[in-house]
């Protein structure tokens, strides 16, 4: 295996293939790869990241993540449609990303669950056709940061300048590396065979419900950092119920692990050190190949930012009560909408039948 063939593996990749190797020297070699890896794509983040602040400030320092995220999902992954009518699957999910966290803060949280609603349905339609590919957790989760850091006034403007510079990258990405796919399928498909009664459809309503009513209810409460349960929800809930349930156990006993190591952190280190957790949980994100350990060093991006406005001690009790809220709530919702679609489901089996 070459050096750049190496540099492509994923973390779980390269530790089995150092796991595997038997070999002392090359062993050594494949080591010293992952550690290159891992910090080149850190250093990569962090000056895409920086860019982005720099040209379009600092508070639009979430579009930088919501393009890098897209940028490396799209390197690898498709929408299970012809190439040249992904674009225009990524067009419309930017325009998406551009208008929907604006128009859904601009309301109450009863009218912003509706428009949460019919962007995250067409997110999932648009971006998640190849179900395998999993590209719903790239764009749904752009679309919560976006909503979740608003800006208003001359910010949004250059939001929106961030963000159509993002699409273009995207577009250019895309075509140049699925460029060859074989797929017959076109644009206008991802709404013909979309169908209720399809295993990938509900998925795409039940998602689309969980996270947008999950969010609705931390809104009503008057909690901050509703997306915090939004993406929870996300995360866990999962095509399969059975797989939400283990994923649900994961996600709030390991945000709690990831909440007591920043509040270490947060207690040892100098006022000066704090701006520096975040990216200690991107190298530690880096190094982790399982979704438990991805957990625990998410959290420390998103404490370093809710501290400085909330207070350390707040902004870790509402990581924690978010994350545990929407693994919970997640799990409920899925056994309910199963048990819904099999009662319809042998009601008209029987009027069917009769």
């Amino acid at each position: 295996m070459t050096f750049y063939q190496e540099l492509q593996l994923s973390s779980t990749g390269s530790k089995q293939l150092i796991k595997n190797t038997t070999d002392k020297k090359e062993k050594r070699r494949h080591i010293l790869i992952y550690n290159f890896k891992v910090y080149l794509v850190m250093i990569f983040c962090v000056a895409v990241v920086s860019l982005y602040s720099k040209f379009i400030g600092n508070d639009n320092s979430v579009v930088g993540v919501t393009v890098l995220l897209a940028v490396l999902v799209l390197r690898q992954a498709d929408f299970g449609i012809r190439t040249t009518h992904g674009l225009a699957s990524i067009a419309g999910i930017y325009a998406i990303l551009m208008a929907g966290p604006r128009l859904a803060n601009m309301v109450s949280p009863v009218p912003a669950f509706f428009v949460n609603v019919v962007c995250i349905m067409l997110l999932m339609i648009l971006g998640c056709h190849n179900v395998i590919m999993y590209n719903h957790s790239t764009f749904v989760l752009g679309y919560l940061l976006l909503f979740g850091y608003d800006v208003s006034g001359h910010a949004y403007i250059l939001r929106l300048e961030g963000l159509l510079v993002g699409m273009i990258l995207c577009m250019i990405i895309f075509y140049k590396n699925q460029k060859n796919r074989p797929y017959r399928r076109k644009f206008s498909h991802l709404f013909q065979e979309f169908n209720i009664h399809s295993a990938r459809s509900r998925w795409y309503i039940k998602l689309t419900f969980i996270v947008s009513s999950a969010m609705l209810i931390m809104s009503l409460l008057g909690l901050p950092r509703a997306m915090w349960a939004g993406i929870a929800c996300m995360s866990v809930c999962l095509p399969f119920t059975n797989d939400c349930v283990a994923r649900s156990g994961k996600r709030w006993m390991f945000n709690i692990v990831g909440g007591l190591l920043f509040v270490v952190l947060y207690t040892i280190l100098p006022e000066s050190m704090y701006a520096y957790i975040g990216i200690i949980g991107g190298i530690g994100v880096g190094y982790s190949a399982g979704y438990s350990w991805q957990t625990v060093f998410n959290t420390f991006g998103a404490l370093s930012i809710a501290s400085g406005l909330f207070g350390m001690p707040y902004a870790v009790a509402l990581r924690i009560g978010a994350n545990l809220f929407g693994s919970v709530y997640t799990v409920l919702c899925n056994k309910l909408f199963d048990k819904a679609h099999a009662y319809f489901h042998s009601t008209d089996l029987k009027t069917t039948l009769s």
